[in-house]
């Protein structure tokens, strides 16, 4: 499987020919979702969720088609039925040739005043890849790649450094990236790569690896 890194917190999967994208929200390129069989949106906050890149993605490739929870989809579905899929925790279905397990509910806590919105993961090939979105789930199997959100409003590198031992993948990938500034990528570099107990990576936006 090849994952490529696009900006922010959106990802790449391409298999046997066909390309599954994950959370081509609005700090990722125009273009992040272009191309694409499947796309999978983890929840509704607009780094996530772009309404414009999913219609240009399912006008482009009629084929094409999205899995999400309900407050996405019933932004998007009434312009394409049948092509837009709503999904829970415990849903398992195949996208583009990918086996994929929904995992977990609700979005991170920001601040006790604001209200929590729901938030799924998506555990792809069963394990190889595992993406949260904004929350820190653990799911109950072995994960191989986890797509780490290293920096965001609700979390600190403490929390990140836990979260990536709970889960005990093989390696991470940051996600969650485009607030981290180049100046302050080293610090949590050495920290998450000699606290987390996993190898640490990361891709420059349209760079490559194999997983």
């Amino acid at each position: 499987m090849r994952l490529t890194k696009m900006s922010h917190a959106c990802v790449r999967l391409e298999k046997d020919g066909r390309t599954l994208v994950i959370d081509p929200g609005g700090f990722s390129e125009r273009d992040a979702a272009s191309g694409a069989d499947a796309i999978l949106v983890t929840h509704e906050h607009a780094d996530h969720f772009d309404e414009g890149r999913l219609r240009t993605a399912l006008e482009s490739r009629p084929g094409a088609e999205i899995w999400t929870l309900k407050s996405v989809a019933e932004q998007i579905a009434a312009a394409f039925p049948g092509r837009v899929h709503t999904v829970g925790h415990g849903d398992t279905f195949t996208a583009a040739g990918f086996d994929v397990q929904v995992h977990g509910e609700l979005h991170a806590v920001i601040h006790p005043d604001i209200p929590r919105i729901t938030n799924v993961g998506y555990l792809v090939d069963g394990g190889r890849v595992f993406h949260p979105g904004d929350a820190l789930t653990v799911p109950e199997v072995a994960v191989e790649t986890l797509m780490l959100p290293v920096m965001a409003p609700w979390n600190k590198i403490s929390e990140v450094i836990d979260y990536v031992r709970e889960v005990g993948p093989q390696r991470t990938y940051d996600i969650h990236d485009a607030l981290l500034t180049d100046l302050a990528r080293p610090i949590y570099d050495r920290q998450i790569g000699n606290l987390g107990g996993a190898e640490h990576l990361r891709l420059t936006p349209g760079t490559t690896a194999e997983v």
